[in-house]
């Protein structure tokens, strides 16, 4: 069996494709994370000024100590808003580049097994027990890919309802704190 110049073409532009759709994931999360801290920023900035004027605007030490305490708690709401925004912006990128990885492997298997199954009708007599062996080694490589997905997946799930419930502690603590 012989690779022909259009098997080498059509696997080169499946990995530049493969490549060009990663930096395009990659650069759509950099957009993103960018939008997210430019916003961030600016709203700090607008709140720092805000804090400072009606901090200065205090007309005795306790006014100026209860203003602290309010305006401690916006801050911390919009610090585990932009927390929960940037962790959604990472698992997103991830799922994605996870698919197209999947998509991948996939389509190298079948390509593998194709390759295979013409290189085994030119094969010699006796050479069936080679092909199976490699084969099984197939089956077993895909299936133990297949469980590390899975198991990935779990941690993804377990990680983001700790974050979930780091968070709502965070703004039970908060508020606790404020009825104080």
């Amino acid at each position: 069996m012989y690779v022909t110049p259009e098997q080498i073409q059509a696997a080169n532009k499946a990995n530049v494709e493969t490549i060009l759709s990663l930096a395009a994931t990659q650069f759509a999360a950099f957009e993103k994370f960018a939008n997210l801290n430019a916003n961030a920023v600016k709203t700090v900035f607008e709140d720092t000024l805000s804090n400072t004027r009606a901090l200065l605007g205090a007309k005795d030490v306790q006014e100026f100590v209860n203003l602290q305490s309010t305006l401690a708690q916006p801050t911390i709401e919009k610090a585990i808003a932009y927390s929960k925004s940037a962790y959604e912006v990472a698992t997103e990128t991830n799922a994605e580049m996870s698919k197209m990885a999947e998509k991948r492997v996939t389509e190298w298997n079948e390509n593998f097994v194709s390759m295979l199954d013409k290189a085994t009708k030119n094969a010699p007599a006796g050479s069936d027990v080679a092909v199976a062996a490699v084969k099984s080694m197939l089956a077993a490589a895909n299936s133990a890919y297949d469980n590390f997905n899975k198991v990935a997946k779990q941690a993804t799930e377990i990680a983001e309802a700790n974050v979930n419930a780091a968070t709502e502690t965070v703004k039970g603590m908060a508020k606790a704190k404020k009825a104080a």
